[in-house]
Protein backbone atom coordinates (compact mmCIF):
# COMPACT_ATOMS: atom_id res chain seq x y z
CA UNK A 1 0.00 0.00 0.00
CA UNK A 2 1.50 3.73 -1.14
CA UNK A 3 3.20 4.66 2.12
CA UNK A 4 1.22 8.11 1.67
CA UNK A 5 -2.11 6.33 2.20
CA UNK A 6 -1.33 4.73 5.35
CA UNK A 7 -0.05 8.14 6.73
CA UNK A 8 -3.72 9.53 5.48
CA UNK A 9 -5.19 6.03 7.02
CA UNK A 10 -3.26 6.47 10.51
CA UNK A 11 -4.02 10.56 10.97
CA UNK A 12 -7.81 9.90 10.06
CA UNK A 13 -8.34 7.43 13.04
CA UNK A 14 -6.08 9.64 15.45
CA UNK A 15 -8.85 12.62 14.24
CA UNK A 16 -11.75 10.26 15.20
CA UNK A 17 -10.44 8.87 18.36
CA UNK A 18 -9.41 12.23 19.67
CA UNK A 19 -12.76 13.75 18.15
CA UNK A 20 -15.07 10.70 20.09
CA UNK A 21 -12.91 10.67 23.08
CA UNK A 22 -13.70 14.75 23.21
CA UNK A 23 -17.32 14.05 22.80
CA UNK A 24 -17.68 11.04 24.73
CA UNK A 25 -15.97 13.73 27.91
CA UNK A 26 -18.26 16.85 26.77
CA UNK A 27 -20.55 17.75 29.14
CA UNK A 28 -18.73 16.30 32.29
CA UNK A 29 -15.07 17.64 32.42
CA UNK A 30 -14.55 21.66 33.00
CA UNK A 31 -14.21 23.85 30.30
CA UNK A 32 -11.55 25.24 28.68
CA UNK A 33 -9.58 25.89 25.29
CA UNK A 34 -10.73 24.18 22.35
CA UNK A 35 -8.10 22.03 21.75
CA UNK A 36 -6.80 20.94 18.03
CA UNK A 37 -7.28 17.11 16.90
CA UNK A 38 -4.10 14.98 17.51
CA UNK A 39 -1.89 17.52 19.43
CA UNK A 40 -4.59 19.23 21.80
CA UNK A 41 -3.48 22.94 23.38
CA UNK A 42 -0.11 22.34 22.69
CA UNK A 43 0.23 24.94 20.58
CA UNK A 44 -1.58 27.59 22.87
CA UNK A 45 0.83 26.42 25.73
CA UNK A 46 4.50 27.82 26.58
CA UNK A 47 5.74 24.76 27.20
CA UNK A 48 8.85 26.52 28.32
CA UNK A 49 6.71 27.71 31.26
CA UNK A 50 4.06 26.06 31.33
CA UNK A 51 2.96 27.32 34.85
CA UNK A 52 2.98 30.98 33.74
CA UNK A 53 0.45 29.88 30.53
CA UNK A 54 -1.79 28.01 32.93
CA UNK A 55 -1.83 31.30 34.80
CA UNK A 56 -3.06 33.11 32.16
CA UNK A 57 -5.62 30.42 30.60
CA UNK A 58 -7.58 30.81 34.55
CA UNK A 59 -8.23 34.45 33.55
CA UNK A 60 -10.37 33.42 31.19
CA UNK A 61 -11.55 30.09 32.75
CA UNK A 62 -11.41 29.69 36.20
CA UNK A 63 -9.58 28.23 38.84
CA UNK A 64 -10.72 24.64 37.43
CA UNK A 65 -9.89 23.80 33.40
CA UNK A 66 -9.32 21.23 30.76
CA UNK A 67 -6.64 20.93 28.82
CA UNK A 68 -5.09 18.33 26.58
CA UNK A 69 -1.42 17.32 26.35
CA UNK A 70 -1.77 16.28 23.28
CA UNK A 71 -4.80 13.20 22.79
CA UNK A 72 -5.28 13.00 27.12
CA UNK A 73 -7.57 15.26 28.84
CA UNK A 74 -6.24 17.20 32.15
CA UNK A 75 -7.84 18.92 34.72
CA UNK A 76 -6.28 21.91 35.91
CA UNK A 77 -6.60 23.28 39.48
CA UNK A 78 -5.31 27.20 39.99
CA UNK A 79 -5.34 28.61 43.04
CA UNK A 80 -5.44 28.05 47.03
CA UNK A 81 -9.59 26.86 47.12
CA UNK A 82 -9.20 24.41 44.15
CA UNK A 83 -5.80 22.99 44.84
CA UNK A 84 -6.41 22.64 49.05
CA UNK A 85 -9.99 20.95 47.43
CA UNK A 86 -8.09 18.19 45.95
CA UNK A 87 -4.76 17.76 47.36
CA UNK A 88 -6.46 17.69 51.36
CA UNK A 89 -10.16 17.93 51.29
CA UNK A 90 -10.98 15.24 48.90
CA UNK A 91 -7.20 13.65 48.95
CA UNK A 92 -8.40 9.98 48.72
CA UNK A 93 -10.54 10.73 45.97
CA UNK A 94 -7.75 12.36 44.40
CA UNK A 95 -4.60 10.16 45.48
CA UNK A 96 -3.84 8.75 42.06
CA UNK A 97 -0.87 8.94 40.38
CA UNK A 98 -1.52 10.44 36.76
CA UNK A 99 0.60 8.94 34.18
CA UNK A 100 4.03 10.59 32.81
CA UNK A 101 4.98 8.48 30.49
CA UNK A 102 8.96 9.82 30.62
CA UNK A 103 9.20 7.84 34.23
CA UNK A 104 6.32 4.94 33.36
CA UNK A 105 9.48 3.96 30.75
CA UNK A 106 11.72 3.00 33.71
CA UNK A 107 9.74 2.68 36.37
CA UNK A 108 6.78 0.80 34.84
CA UNK A 109 4.48 1.82 37.43
CA UNK A 110 6.48 0.33 40.33
CA UNK A 111 8.24 2.38 43.65
CA UNK A 112 6.76 4.88 45.37
CA UNK A 113 6.32 8.37 43.18
CA UNK A 114 4.67 6.49 39.96
CA UNK A 115 2.39 3.50 41.55
CA UNK A 116 -0.97 3.48 41.91
CA UNK A 117 -3.44 1.51 44.07
CA UNK A 118 -2.25 -1.43 46.42
CA UNK A 119 0.87 -0.71 44.80
CA UNK A 120 1.43 2.07 46.61
CA UNK A 121 -0.91 2.15 49.70
CA UNK A 122 1.60 -0.81 50.63
CA UNK A 123 5.06 0.60 49.41
CA UNK A 124 4.65 4.03 50.76
CA UNK A 125 3.20 2.56 54.18
CA UNK A 126 6.26 0.58 54.69
CA UNK A 127 8.70 2.98 53.33
CA UNK A 128 7.12 5.30 55.49
CA UNK A 129 7.93 2.99 58.60
CA UNK A 130 11.12 1.64 57.80
CA UNK A 131 12.58 5.53 57.70
CA UNK A 132 10.67 6.81 60.99
CA UNK A 133 12.68 2.87 62.13
CA UNK A 134 15.90 4.19 61.08
CA UNK A 135 15.40 7.92 62.57
CA UNK A 136 13.61 10.53 60.25
CA UNK A 137 12.37 13.02 62.18
CA UNK A 138 14.75 12.15 64.98
CA UNK A 139 18.10 12.77 66.51
CA UNK A 140 19.44 9.59 64.88
CA UNK A 141 19.16 11.27 61.35
CA UNK A 142 20.14 14.53 62.96
CA UNK A 143 23.49 13.30 63.78
CA UNK A 144 23.95 11.91 60.05
CA UNK A 145 23.07 15.45 59.03
CA UNK A 146 25.17 17.06 61.37
CA UNK A 147 28.08 15.03 60.45
CA UNK A 148 27.99 15.61 56.58
CA UNK A 149 27.59 19.48 57.45
CA UNK A 150 31.23 18.96 58.76
CA UNK A 151 32.40 17.24 55.69
CA UNK A 152 31.04 19.91 53.70
CA UNK A 153 32.57 22.69 55.60
CA UNK A 154 35.65 21.14 55.13
CA UNK A 155 34.74 20.55 51.23
CA UNK A 156 34.40 24.34 51.31
CA UNK A 157 37.15 25.66 52.78
CA UNK A 158 39.36 23.80 50.04
CA UNK A 159 38.41 26.47 47.88
CA UNK A 160 40.44 28.46 49.82
CA UNK A 161 37.95 31.61 49.13
CA UNK A 162 38.43 31.16 44.95
CA UNK A 163 35.41 31.27 42.77
CA UNK A 164 33.82 28.08 43.01
CA UNK A 165 30.61 26.50 41.49
CA UNK A 166 28.37 24.91 44.10
CA UNK A 167 26.59 22.95 42.49
CA UNK A 168 28.01 19.68 43.12
CA UNK A 169 29.23 20.28 46.46
CA UNK A 170 25.83 20.86 47.56
CA UNK A 171 24.93 18.21 45.84
CA UNK A 172 27.45 15.47 47.60
CA UNK A 173 26.05 16.37 51.40
CA UNK A 174 22.03 15.19 50.55
CA UNK A 175 23.39 12.06 48.31
CA UNK A 176 25.80 10.90 51.63
CA UNK A 177 22.33 11.82 53.93
CA UNK A 178 20.31 9.35 51.95
CA UNK A 179 23.51 6.84 50.43
CA UNK A 180 23.55 6.52 54.79
CA UNK A 181 20.38 5.55 55.06
CA UNK A 182 19.70 3.26 51.97
CA UNK A 183 23.31 1.77 51.75
CA UNK A 184 24.38 2.11 55.34
CA UNK A 185 27.52 4.15 54.39
CA UNK A 186 28.36 7.66 52.70
CA UNK A 187 31.21 7.88 50.12
CA UNK A 188 34.12 10.22 50.11
CA UNK A 189 33.98 13.03 48.42
CA UNK A 190 36.75 11.85 45.33
CA UNK A 191 34.94 8.16 44.95
CA UNK A 192 34.49 7.75 41.43
CA UNK A 193 31.14 5.87 41.76
CA UNK A 194 29.97 8.43 44.03
CA UNK A 195 30.70 11.35 40.97
CA UNK A 196 29.10 9.77 38.58
CA UNK A 197 26.08 9.27 40.87
CA UNK A 198 25.77 13.15 41.76
CA UNK A 199 26.72 14.01 37.39
CA UNK A 200 23.53 11.31 37.26
CA UNK A 201 21.47 13.03 39.56
CA UNK A 202 22.28 16.58 38.06
CA UNK A 203 21.76 16.03 34.76
CA UNK A 204 18.50 13.90 35.01
CA UNK A 205 17.00 16.74 36.80
CA UNK A 206 17.97 19.17 34.15
CA UNK A 207 16.87 16.82 31.56
CA UNK A 208 13.98 16.40 33.49
CA UNK A 209 12.84 20.42 33.45
CA UNK A 210 13.66 20.63 29.68
CA UNK A 211 10.49 21.62 26.72
CA UNK A 212 12.11 18.54 25.20
CA UNK A 213 10.55 15.73 28.23
CA UNK A 214 7.08 18.41 28.13
CA UNK A 215 7.00 17.52 24.55
CA UNK A 216 7.69 13.92 25.33
CA UNK A 217 5.38 13.07 27.85
CA UNK A 218 2.48 14.58 25.36
CA UNK A 219 3.61 12.65 22.36
CA UNK A 220 5.61 9.42 23.82
CA UNK A 221 4.86 6.84 21.15
CA UNK A 222 5.84 9.22 18.38
CA UNK A 223 9.26 10.95 20.24
CA UNK A 224 10.44 8.00 21.64
CA UNK A 225 12.04 6.58 18.56
CA UNK A 226 13.75 9.85 17.90
CA UNK A 227 16.71 11.19 18.89
CA UNK A 228 16.60 13.59 21.68
CA UNK A 229 17.57 13.99 25.75
CA UNK A 230 15.21 11.31 26.40
CA UNK A 231 17.66 8.90 25.41
CA UNK A 232 20.61 10.53 27.39
CA UNK A 233 17.98 10.70 31.07
CA UNK A 234 16.48 7.00 30.19
CA UNK A 235 20.18 5.69 29.74
CA UNK A 236 21.21 7.29 33.00
CA UNK A 237 18.20 6.08 34.65
CA UNK A 238 19.61 2.61 33.39
CA UNK A 239 23.31 3.11 34.63
CA UNK A 240 21.32 4.67 38.41
CA UNK A 241 19.36 1.08 38.76
CA UNK A 242 22.50 -1.38 37.69
CA UNK A 243 24.56 0.56 40.60
CA UNK A 244 21.47 -0.23 43.22
CA UNK A 245 20.87 -3.61 42.07
CA UNK A 246 24.81 -4.23 42.55
CA UNK A 247 24.49 -2.72 46.20
CA UNK A 248 21.42 -4.83 46.88
CA UNK A 249 23.37 -7.64 45.73
CA UNK A 250 25.47 -7.10 48.07
CA UNK A 251 23.44 -6.72 50.67
CA UNK A 252 22.02 -10.07 49.93
CA UNK A 253 25.31 -11.50 50.65
CA UNK A 254 25.66 -10.05 54.07
CA UNK A 255 21.86 -9.93 55.22
CA UNK A 256 21.09 -10.66 59.12
CA UNK A 257 17.40 -11.22 59.13
CA UNK A 258 17.00 -10.17 63.03
CA UNK A 259 19.60 -7.17 62.19
CA UNK A 260 18.66 -4.63 59.68
CA UNK A 261 21.21 -1.58 59.08
CA UNK A 262 19.72 -0.19 56.25
CA UNK A 263 16.08 0.38 53.78
CA UNK A 264 17.71 -2.65 51.93
CA UNK A 265 17.87 -4.84 55.00
CA UNK A 266 14.19 -3.90 55.71
CA UNK A 267 12.96 -4.75 52.23
CA UNK A 268 15.19 -7.66 51.76
CA UNK A 269 13.68 -9.22 55.06
CA UNK A 270 9.85 -8.24 54.02
CA UNK A 271 10.78 -9.69 50.41
CA UNK A 272 11.81 -13.37 52.79
CA UNK A 273 8.35 -12.55 54.82
CA UNK A 274 6.43 -12.51 51.75
CA UNK A 275 8.31 -14.88 49.36
CA UNK A 276 5.09 -17.43 49.62
CA UNK A 277 2.47 -14.81 48.79
CA UNK A 278 2.48 -14.55 45.03
CA UNK A 279 0.58 -11.43 45.38
CA UNK A 280 3.11 -9.77 47.36
CA UNK A 281 4.05 -5.94 46.25
CA UNK A 282 7.40 -6.54 47.93
CA UNK A 283 9.32 -7.46 44.66
CA UNK A 284 13.20 -7.14 43.11
CA UNK A 285 11.68 -5.19 40.43
CA UNK A 286 9.67 -3.26 43.14
CA UNK A 287 12.87 -2.69 45.44
CA UNK A 288 14.83 -1.15 42.69
CA UNK A 289 12.56 1.26 41.94
CA UNK A 290 11.61 2.04 45.34
CA UNK A 291 15.17 2.39 45.86
CA UNK A 292 15.96 4.72 43.04
CA UNK A 293 12.53 6.89 43.76
CA UNK A 294 14.06 7.20 47.52
CA UNK A 295 17.59 8.06 46.94
CA UNK A 296 16.62 11.00 43.43
CA UNK A 297 13.84 12.93 44.95
CA UNK A 298 15.46 12.61 48.22
CA UNK A 299 18.40 14.84 46.81
CA UNK A 300 17.43 16.38 43.56
CA UNK A 301 15.13 18.53 46.17
CA UNK A 302 17.44 19.29 48.52
CA UNK A 303 20.01 19.96 46.31
CA UNK A 304 18.65 21.99 44.20
CA UNK A 305 16.90 24.18 46.74
CA UNK A 306 20.41 24.68 48.58
CA UNK A 307 21.63 26.09 45.35
CA UNK A 308 18.65 28.00 44.07
CA UNK A 309 18.88 29.27 48.27
CA UNK A 310 22.50 30.88 47.78
CA UNK A 311 22.04 32.72 44.39
CA UNK A 312 18.97 34.24 46.25
CA UNK A 313 21.02 34.75 49.04
CA UNK A 314 23.70 36.35 47.21
CA UNK A 315 21.27 38.56 44.78
CA UNK A 316 19.88 40.68 47.69
CA UNK A 317 22.25 42.51 49.31
CA UNK A 318 18.96 43.96 51.41
CA UNK A 319 18.71 40.60 52.69
CA UNK A 320 21.96 39.49 53.00
CA UNK A 321 23.38 42.12 54.23
CA UNK A 322 20.85 43.63 57.07
CA UNK A 323 19.16 39.76 56.61
CA UNK A 324 22.41 37.73 56.49
CA UNK A 325 23.47 40.12 59.82
CA UNK A 326 20.19 39.11 61.70
CA UNK A 327 20.89 35.44 60.41
CA UNK A 328 24.27 35.76 62.01
CA UNK A 329 23.16 37.59 64.93
CA UNK A 330 20.95 34.15 65.23
CA UNK A 331 23.32 31.67 64.54
CA UNK A 332 26.06 33.49 67.57
CA UNK A 333 23.40 33.99 69.91
CA UNK A 334 21.76 30.40 69.51
CA UNK A 335 24.16 28.44 68.33
CA UNK A 336 27.94 29.92 68.72
CA UNK A 337 30.66 29.20 67.05
CA UNK A 338 32.11 26.08 69.04
CA UNK A 339 29.34 23.44 67.73
CA UNK A 340 27.03 22.27 64.96
CA UNK A 341 23.73 23.85 64.85
CA UNK A 342 20.76 21.46 65.53
CA UNK A 343 17.06 20.90 65.29
CA UNK A 344 16.00 22.47 68.77
CA UNK A 345 17.73 25.82 68.00
CA UNK A 346 15.34 26.43 64.56
CA UNK A 347 12.15 27.20 67.08
CA UNK A 348 14.66 30.32 68.51
CA UNK A 349 16.09 31.28 64.43
CA UNK A 350 12.94 32.84 63.34
CA UNK A 351 14.17 35.47 60.72
CA UNK A 352 16.57 32.18 59.65
CA UNK A 353 13.43 30.00 59.28
CA UNK A 354 11.92 32.13 57.68
CA UNK A 355 14.43 32.82 54.71
CA UNK A 356 14.33 28.87 54.15
CA UNK A 357 10.48 28.88 53.72
CA UNK A 358 10.83 32.04 51.12
CA UNK A 359 13.48 30.06 49.12
CA UNK A 360 11.33 27.64 49.13
CA UNK A 361 8.24 29.64 48.31
CA UNK A 362 9.92 31.47 45.47
CA UNK A 363 11.76 29.11 43.83
CA UNK A 364 8.77 27.48 43.08
CA UNK A 365 10.38 23.73 42.98
CA UNK A 366 8.06 21.70 41.63
CA UNK A 367 5.32 24.58 39.74
CA UNK A 368 2.72 22.11 38.94
CA UNK A 369 3.16 19.36 40.99
CA UNK A 370 3.49 15.88 39.90
CA UNK A 371 0.57 14.75 38.17
CA UNK A 372 -2.49 13.23 40.13
CA UNK A 373 -5.20 11.40 38.97
CA UNK A 374 -9.13 10.57 39.89
CA UNK A 375 -8.94 7.08 41.76
CA UNK A 376 -12.75 6.53 40.74
CA UNK A 377 -15.48 8.93 39.30
CA UNK A 378 -15.63 11.91 41.15
CA UNK A 379 -18.23 14.58 41.56
CA UNK A 380 -16.24 17.70 42.06
CA UNK A 381 -17.74 21.16 41.91
CA UNK A 382 -20.32 21.07 39.33
CA UNK A 383 -17.70 18.84 37.20
CA UNK A 384 -18.41 14.49 36.35
CA UNK A 385 -14.32 13.29 36.17
CA UNK A 386 -14.27 10.01 35.50
CA UNK A 387 -11.75 7.71 37.31
CA UNK A 388 -7.99 7.97 35.70
CA UNK A 389 -8.48 11.84 34.10
CA UNK A 390 -4.93 13.31 34.95
CA UNK A 391 -5.07 15.87 37.32
CA UNK A 392 -2.43 18.81 37.41
CA UNK A 393 -2.54 21.14 40.62
CA UNK A 394 -0.89 24.40 40.07
CA UNK A 395 1.47 25.12 43.01
CA UNK A 396 2.85 28.09 41.49
CA UNK A 397 -0.67 29.49 41.97
CA UNK A 398 -0.13 29.01 45.60
CA UNK A 399 3.01 29.81 46.46
CA UNK A 400 2.50 32.57 44.33
CA UNK A 401 -0.46 34.25 45.56
CA UNK A 402 -1.02 37.40 46.01
CA UNK A 403 -4.10 36.67 48.61
CA UNK A 404 -1.45 35.62 50.97
CA UNK A 405 1.53 37.00 50.44
CA UNK A 406 2.29 40.25 49.37
CA UNK A 407 4.18 40.85 46.51
CA UNK A 408 4.28 36.98 45.64
CA UNK A 409 7.53 37.73 43.27
CA UNK A 410 9.49 39.18 45.38
CA UNK A 411 11.75 37.48 47.61
CA UNK A 412 11.19 38.83 51.05
CA UNK A 413 11.17 36.68 54.41
CA UNK A 414 8.98 39.22 56.01
CA UNK A 415 5.92 36.54 54.18
CA UNK A 416 6.62 34.05 57.14
CA UNK A 417 7.23 36.90 59.85
CA UNK A 418 4.33 38.59 62.04
CA UNK A 419 4.52 41.85 63.27
CA UNK A 420 6.95 41.12 66.29
CA UNK A 421 9.22 39.02 64.06
CA UNK A 422 8.24 35.75 65.22
CA UNK A 423 8.34 32.90 62.58
CA UNK A 424 4.46 32.84 61.21
CA UNK A 425 3.12 29.75 59.62
CA UNK A 426 0.94 29.27 55.99
CA UNK A 427 -1.07 27.19 54.85
CA UNK A 428 -0.47 28.05 51.56
CA UNK A 429 3.38 26.86 52.09
CA UNK A 430 2.77 23.74 50.14
CA UNK A 431 6.41 23.15 48.79
CA UNK A 432 6.47 19.87 49.41
CA UNK A 433 2.52 19.27 48.18
CA UNK A 434 0.11 18.21 50.31
CA UNK A 435 -2.34 15.66 51.59
CA UNK A 436 -1.98 11.27 50.53
CA UNK A 437 0.85 12.25 48.25
CA UNK A 438 2.67 14.99 50.39
CA UNK A 439 6.45 14.19 49.74
CA UNK A 440 7.95 11.13 51.57
CA UNK A 441 10.66 12.71 52.66
CA UNK A 442 9.49 16.11 54.23
CA UNK A 443 10.89 15.69 57.67
CA UNK A 444 14.21 14.74 56.23
CA UNK A 445 14.14 17.35 53.53
CA UNK A 446 13.05 19.97 56.11
CA UNK A 447 16.12 18.93 58.55
CA UNK A 448 18.91 19.11 55.31
CA UNK A 449 17.86 22.65 54.33
CA UNK A 450 18.16 23.84 58.22
CA UNK A 451 21.46 22.11 59.08
CA UNK A 452 22.91 22.38 56.11
CA UNK A 453 22.72 26.24 55.37
CA UNK A 454 23.07 27.25 58.92
CA UNK A 455 25.98 25.62 58.79
CA UNK A 456 27.47 27.39 55.08
CA UNK A 457 26.17 30.41 56.92
CA UNK A 458 28.44 30.22 60.31
CA UNK A 459 31.66 29.05 58.78
CA UNK A 460 31.60 31.44 55.87
CA UNK A 461 30.31 34.44 54.35
CA UNK A 462 29.46 34.57 50.35
CA UNK A 463 30.70 36.78 48.40
CA UNK A 464 29.46 36.96 44.60
CA UNK A 465 31.96 37.73 41.35
CA UNK A 466 29.24 39.92 39.75
CA UNK A 467 27.28 42.97 41.12
CA UNK A 468 23.86 41.25 42.30
CA UNK A 469 21.84 43.49 40.24
CA UNK A 470 23.44 41.54 37.15
CA UNK A 471 22.60 38.10 38.90
CA UNK A 472 19.79 36.52 37.66
CA UNK A 473 17.48 34.56 39.26
CA UNK A 474 14.82 33.52 37.29
CA UNK A 475 14.89 29.74 36.72
CA UNK A 476 16.82 28.63 33.53
CA UNK A 477 14.19 26.11 33.18
CA UNK A 478 10.88 25.96 34.40
CA UNK A 479 9.50 22.61 33.65
CA UNK A 480 8.75 19.59 36.03
CA UNK A 481 10.77 21.24 38.00
CA UNK A 482 12.57 24.85 38.39
CA UNK A 483 16.61 25.04 37.55
CA UNK A 484 18.75 28.01 38.64
CA UNK A 485 21.23 29.47 36.00
CA UNK A 486 24.74 28.29 36.21
CA UNK A 487 26.77 30.64 38.89
CA UNK A 488 29.93 30.74 40.90
CA UNK A 489 30.47 32.61 44.11
CA UNK A 490 33.57 32.72 46.75
CA UNK A 491 33.16 30.81 50.04
CA UNK A 492 35.32 33.34 52.46
CA UNK A 493 35.82 31.75 56.02
CA UNK A 494 34.54 33.75 58.72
Amino acid sequence: MDLFVVLVICVSILIFLFLWNQRHAKGKLPPGPTPLPVIGNILQINIKNISKSISKLAEDYGPVFTLYFGMKPTVVLHGYEAVKQVLIDQSEEFSGRGSLPVADNINQGLGIIFSNGEQWKQTRRFSLMVLRNMGMGKRTIEHRIQEEALCLVEALKKTNGSPCDPTFLLTYAPCNVICSIIFRNRFEYSDENFLTLAKYIHENATIFSTPWIELYNAFPSLLHYLPGSHNTLFKNMTEQRKFILEKIKEHQASLDLNNPQDFIDYFLIKMEKEKHNKQSEFTMDNLITTVWDVFTAGIETTSITLRYGLLLLLKHPEVTDDGQDEILEEINRVVGRNRSPCMQDRSRMPYTDAVIHEIQRYIDLVPNNLPHAAAQDIEFREYLIPKGTTILPSLTSVLHSDKEFPNPEQFDPGHFLDKSGNFKKSDYFMAFSAGKRVCVGEGLARMELFLLLVSILQQFTLKPLVDPKNIDTTPLLKGSGSIPHFYEVCFIPV
